[in-house]
């Protein structure tokens, strides 16, 4: 990992998930399809069928998890926000949206009045342009 972070290396890449889980049960899935299309039988169309629920089911723990990291974001920053804003800002937060707001949470404080003032004001729009314009990144090594 990293000892700074920037908009080019702020992606999380869990290497257990992404490099060693995910490939196996891929794997299994396309093997599984590929003895079901030699020979077609209801053990081979089973052990299919039960390979794509594994690896759906790891999808959705993993899409279940970064939405509750997602969740939380946006109330750190909330609260982050609501005590170092000045007050015209401070009555805005609620017009962040929450994808904003988790762009947000990589700027430094210095920073984040004027990239806020920005989204409010419509000029940065998606995440990626929140981020592009952070000087001062403020890392966070402890997300899913």
């Amino acid at each position: 990992m990293p000892t700074t972070q920037n908009y080019a290396n702020h992606r999380r890449r869990h290497l257990l998930y992404h490099l060693v889980v995910m490939p196996i049960v891929l794997l299994q899935v396309i093997l599984t399809g590929l003895e079901l299309w030699r020979s077609p039988s209801v053990h081979s169309a089973w052990n299919c069928v039960f390979a794509i629920g594994v690896a759906t089911g790891f999808v959705a723990a993993r899409s279940m998890v970064l939405t509750v990291q997602t969740r939380l974001i946006g109330l750190e920053m909330r609260l982050r926000l609501a005590a170092m804003l000045p007050p015209d800002l401070c009555a805005r937060i609620p017009e962040l949206p929450l994808r904003q707001l988790v762009a947000l949470r990589f700027a430094g404080d210095v920073e984040l009045p004027d990239l806020v003032r920005r989204c409010l004001n419509g000029e940065l729009r998606t995440p990626d342009e929140v981020k592009r314009q952070i000087q001062n990144w403020r890392a966070d090594f402890v997300r899913a």
